[in-house]
């Protein structure tokens, strides 16, 4: 009997990898756009996170016929009434480095007293079936804005985002232990209990 085939909604080899070693224990066949000759790229033109991730993991199901995985993540700051949000990995416009973004966001809340700087990462997965069934799990991970950038781990907004029951950014944590607490590892756990549920009920027909 073929292994089921679940479809993560991306191009990054890398991504997929790390869904792998997650989901190992599932027996699922985990796959990325380029295993199904899928080229076509969806727009991601929601105001949530939830809505981008459905966008696509809707998008790339009937495009498939395969359950898809998709997640939109990135940093909510209270100060900045939510800013950047969704806009996250392009804040400031393109062309700027990962550094350029979060210098840009410390320029911005400057202007704004130290207290107001927490801030959380948010991430929401969304599984979408071919017959038209669609799920959502979120997460998030709490903390301060610092504006001293630390630590060498992780990417994006990590060297200026601070874990106070840490005592340290989210770049100055091991890559293992940031895969636990984070808002994408949080989520991505709940995501993996519903694929267990889903993909242990019997086949239609």
């Amino acid at each position: 009997m073929p292994m089921k085939k679940l479809l993560v909604a991306t191009h990054n080899q890398g991504k997929v990898r790390e869904y792998r070693e997650l989901l190992t224990d599932l027996g699922l066949a985990v796959i990325n756009l380029d295993a199904v000759g899928i080229t076509q790229d969806v727009e991601e033109t929601g105001t949530t996170f939830a809505e981008n991730a459905i966008l696509k993991a809707r998008a790339y199901a009937e495009l498939s016929g395969l359950c898809t995985w998709s997640d939109d993540s990135g940093l909510e700051v209270d100060a900045l009434d939510g800013r950047p949000g969704v806009y996250s990995a392009r804040y400031g416009g393109p062309g700027l480095s990962e550094r350029d973004r979060y210098l840009l966001l410390l320029e911005e809340l400057r202007a704004h007293p130290r207290p107001s700087w927490t801030a959380r990462f948010r991430c929401v997965v969304a599984l979408a079936l071919p017959n038209g069934e669609l799920y959502t799990v979120d997460d998030t991970l709490e903390g301060i804005i610092t504006d001293q950038p630390a630590g060498e781990h992780g990417f994006g907004y990590d060297p200026i985002f601070y874990l106070p029951g840490y005592q340290a950014t989210l770049a100055q944590i091991a890559p293992a232990l940031k895969n636990e607490i984070s808002h994408r590892g949080k989520a991505a756990q709940r995501a993996k209990q519903l694929l267990r549920q889903l993909f242990a009920q019997p086949d239609e027909g």
